[in-house]
């Protein structure tokens, strides 16, 4: 048996003090050094983006430019070892309850509710209690502007788990007032559905990101002169397919994804080392099977597949814009040196759509009759240093970038450091329990409260190490993994475990399991006795209404790839099921 104390000395939980690589033009002035008590009741605004990748924005190594950030990352801190829980609608519900997808409720999307079920059911459960219902029982103005996916479909929606004003996208995809896709076609406001191109939601041709910062200025506005503190929960849509963005940005970009992902990948990897972002001695490891080598692609293809990350790139700055908007009007009305602003994303980069991605531009590229989902390779670059996507428990479905920005409550001689601890978003509810001075509750509405399952991250706003006394777990899809200090136990769906040292090795290259069985027998009685307590049930292939009748692939679904010819390696199932596909294809012929 190992012990507990043995792990606990290994924990990798020292806040890094070190220098950002981030340029001295972004640096916002600080006020006066902060006082040794952070100030009382600060406001909050929590941004969680969709589907961005964990190196996708400049601070954490990318070449797309992202001023606003960089301004907040440089004023405040980055958390380098910060996790999701894999999926969108699982994250949010972790964020917003403090406890796992699968205790909330959530463990898999909206659509998925499975009769008979402890934990995959949809929406949020009367179990749990959310971000806004805790700090609006201590006072707070609650808002939020954005993407909701936590079962309004099931008669759950913001207006009814704390929110006090809300616009809201149901399940999110939404960019422009005029889309074709179902799912964009109406908002709601507190609860009122509107159609999206109404004037009562906005005038003329807004782009999302800007339109859920202007309905969140006017609920500060009302929070201000109610004279309350306000908690703002903005979920934006971007990046989430159908990737869109205003075609002034998109062209931007186009030509510099000429060079294909294996060389950007590399770039980004030297720029995180650099920062400090990963060790020294990381490795990058090489693209997974089933993805296209650049060099063996046609120009035209390869113009297409620069047009593809283009939009993304240009969605992401549009995405930064609108945080830059924000600030400056934070800064405006005085609210901004005691705002507390958090920034992350909901999962690893989407390889949904496979190594093909996908491209309709429907004539403008990026517009609103147009559809783009990034797809496998460049999914590959967005998350770099690290493997898989979006589903998966290995590190590029798990690891988010963390910002955390609080010029009145982060010690100024922290600016531009890191916080290097573990730590995932079942610890955004005690920390703002903590610094918000809300009670979390046993009961609430007559209901049992399944307790907060993360520890406070706000000590690390006063420099001060960050400790775990339990490990944190993930399951989604049979996907699971258990982190433990420095060591990370991880395995795919009725797949082995494998063991990895993340204090060496975070890109997951050197699997320790047949070396180490007496810890991965642990950590898998761990996981166990977690799943046990926790709701989770055993996964089902057939649960996943959106895989269709394919194997899933090493992307999360399981399309047929239109190129094999320009992968080097292709897994033995991708290989059956396109032998599979051509003779269907014969046959019909």
């Amino acid at each position: 048996m190992i012990k507990r104390a043995t792990r606990l000395a290994a924990l990798a939980c020292a806040t890094a003090l070190t220098v950002p690589q981030v340029p001295a033009t972004a640096r916002t002035p600080r006020p006066a050094p902060a006082p040794a008590t952070a100030p009382a009741r600060p406001n909050v605004i929590v941004i969680l983006v969709d589907d961005m990748g964990f190196s996708d924005i400049s601070s954490f190594g990318s070449e797309i430019p992202t001023p606003n950030l960089d301004r907040l990352a440089a004023g405040g801190l980055r958390f380098t070892q910060f996790y999701n829980t894999a999926r969108c609608s699982c994250s949010r519900a972790s964020l917003l309850t403090g406890t796992y997808p699968h205790q909330a409720g959530l463990g898999h999307l909206e659509a998925i509710s499975v009769p008979g079920s402890m934990g995959i059911r949809g929406k949020l459960l009367d179990r749990v209690v959310t971000l806004p219902e805790v700090m609006h029982s201590a006072g707070y103005f609650t808002a939020m502007a954005g993407k909701w996916h936590l079962g309004m479909s099931h008669g759950v929606g913001p207006w009814q788990r704390g929110f006090d004003r809300s616009l809201t996208s149901p399940v999110g995809e939404i960019y422009w007032p005029n889309q074709v896709q179902k799912n964009a076609q109406y908002l709601f406001i507190d609860g009122k559905k509107v159609r999206a191109n109404s004037p009562e939601v906005g005038t003329g041709q807004w782009y999302s990101s800007n339109l859920f910062v202007d309905w969140t200025t006017k609920f500060i506005k009302q929070a201000d002169d109610a004279k309350k503190p306000f908690f703002v929960y903005l979920p934006f849509v971007n990046v989430h397919f159908p990737v869109m963005a205003p075609k002034d940005e998109i062209a931007r970009f186009r030509g510099k994804y000429a060079q294909g992902w294996d060389a950007l990948r590399k770039a980004r990897f030297e720029r995180q080392k650099k920062m400090g972002i990963v060790g020294p001695d990381e490795t990058l490891p090489g693209r997974l099977p089933n993805t296209y080598n650049w060099d063996k692609l046609t120009p035209e293809q390869r113009d297409r597949f620069d047009k593809i990350m283009a939009t993304y790139a240009a969605d992401i700055t549009g995405m930064d814009k609108a945080v830059g908007t924000l600030i400056d009007r934070l800064k405006a009305s005085g609210d901004l040196d005691n705002t507390l602003i958090l920034f992350m994303s909901d999962n690893g980069g989407n390889a949904e759509s496979g190594p093909d991605g996908r491209l309709k531009d429907a004539g403008v590229l990026g517009g609103p009759k147009s559809t783009t989902f990034v797809g496998m390779n460049w999914a590959t670059l967005q998350n770099t240093p690290f493997q898989y996507f979006k589903h998966y428990t290995e590190e590029g479905g798990i690891s988010t970038p963390l910002i955390a920005y609080w010029p009145k409550g982060i010690d100024p001689k922290l600016d531009g450091g890191f916080v290097r601890a573990p730590g995932h978003l079942i610890d955004v509810m005690p920390t703002l329990v903590e610094i918000s001075g809300a009670t979390y509750p046993k009961t609430f509405h007559g209901h049992a409260i399944v307790p907060m399952q993360g520890r406070s991250f706000a000590p690390a706003f006063r420099g001060q190490a960050l400790h775990r006394d339990k490990p944190i777990f993930w399951e989604h899809e049979g996907n699971r993994a258990v982190r433990d200090g420095k060591w990370k136990l991880v395995a795919r769906y009725s797949r082995p475990w494998q063991l990895f040292d993340m204090s060496r090795d975070r890109s997951e290259t050197r699997d320790l399991a047949a070396a180490n069985p007496a810890r991965v027998r642990e950590m898998a009685a761990e996981w166990d006795n977690w799943a046990a307590k926790s709701y989770v049930d055993p996964w089902v292939e057939a649960y996943d209404v959106y895989l269709g009748k394919n194997p899933r692939q090493n992307w999360g679904f399981g399309n047929i790839p239109e190129h094999p010819e320009a992968m080097d390696e292709i897994t033995p199932s991708l290989r059956q099921q396109i032998a599979f596909h051509v003779g269907e294809k014969s046959a019909d012929d």
